[in-house]
């Protein structure tokens, strides 16, 4: 039998409410929406009357397990997650949740829910920028480890609160089957690490050897500061005062009372610009003409008159050597050579 057009318009009508009335009931848990389309925050009572509350932060319609992944921390060996996070997870303010958790201590161990050191704050804020409001925190967050967040669940008693803890279990699960599946790839990388650390330690080692190596052969290169020179030694002692001579920087100068013309050619070694002067006891007609001569094509050399010196000195800059034969006779016979701790200003207020 046909059914007249008003009764198959109100049978649709009817089933449209019932779909709406469906619709409707099971997303209870989700927040209504304003007149602008966005989330208007609630809360849902376990006989799933919703309440008109204050505002909460971050509460989406669903949470989807990366994002939650992303707020899963290792402390202690034990995957955790902060306080404030969850609070802002279940639409809550992590004081009145704290509260609620204060209430119910007892059932919160210590492998279910634990505060933070100073340090481990730290390393926390070091890894998320979004917590960096914690350095300034008077006390110190608290984390739950996953069977801390079931627990939570159960203390808050609330459909959003059982909604979401399931989504966070799935995340703790999901980050659990990572690293297993990633098991030999994390222990190859520790692998990596412990071997880049060891050549490491083993390149410094090396540096320093190197270091030392140069080290000893600047000891070597560098000027001796004594020795004896034997008899026929006589390049060798000429070289070792030629080198010296060479060395200086600014100055030199010599106390020598036996002077000819091979002490003036010997000096003529040093650098430009460095100022040479000669004490001796007497100056002969001989050193004289010399001197003159030398002075007309050479860098000039002055020698001075200074008959209180007994021994050989030579003053390098502001170094002094002791030397224990004329520079004209080196080598010639033994003699000696010392490089003296006094200083070449010292010695030089002494002349008189």
């Amino acid at each position: 039998m046909a059914k007249r057009k008003s009764d198959i318009a109100t049978s649709s009508s009817n089933t449209a409410k019932a779909n709406r009335r469906k619709k409707s009931d099971s997303s209870s848990l989700l927040p209504e929406a304003d007149h602008s389309g966005n989330a208007k925050p609630t809360k849902v009572v376990s006989n799933g009357e919703k309440l008109k509350d204050k505002p909460v932060t971050n509460c989406d319609q669903f949470v989807t397990v990366p994002r939650i992944e992303n707020m899963i921390f290792t402390f202690r060996n034990v995957q955790v997650m902060v306080d404030r996070d969850l609070a802002m997870l279940y639409g809550e303010e992590t004081k009145v949740m704290n509260q609620a958790i204060k209430r119910n201590v007892e059932r919160f161990p210590e492998r279910f829910r634990f505060q933070l050191t100073d340090e481990e704050t730290t390393e926390l804020v070091t890894k998320c920028d979004r917590l960096s409001s914690l350095k300034h925190s008077s006390s110190n967050p608290y984390v739950f480890t996953e069977q801390g967040v079931a627990m939570l669940s159960a203390v808050l008693r609330s459909e959003t609160a059982v909604s979401v803890s399931v989504q966070i279990m799935d995340a703790f699960v999901a980050m659990r089957h990572f690293i297993a599946s990633n098991a030999q790839v994390f222990q190859r990388l520790e692998v990596i690490e412990h071997h880049q650390l060891e050549m490491s330690s083993h390149l410094t080692k090396n540096d320093n050897q190197i270091a030392e190596i140069f080290k000893r052969l600047d000891k070597e290169n560098a000027s001796p500061t004594q020795g004896i020179f034997f008899d026929g030694q006589i390049f060798d002692a000429y070289t070792f005062v030629s080198d010296l001579i060479r060395s200086a920087k600014k100055s030199i100068v010599l106390f020598d009372n036996y002077v000819d013309d091979t002490v003036l050619t010997m000096l003529d070694k040093r650098s430009p610009k460095v100022a040479a002067t000669i004490y001796t006891k007497e100056v002969k007609k001989q050193l004289s003409l010399d001197l003159a001569k030398h002075n007309v094509q050479y860098q000039p050399i002055n020698v001075k008159q200074y008959d209180k010196v007994h021994d050989r000195y030579l003053c390098i800059d502001n170094t002094v050597y002791h030397i224990g034969a004329s520079l004209k006779d080196l080598g010639k016979r033994w003699f000696s050579f010392n490089k003296m701790e006094m200083t070449a200003k010292e010695l030089l207020g002494n002349v008189k």
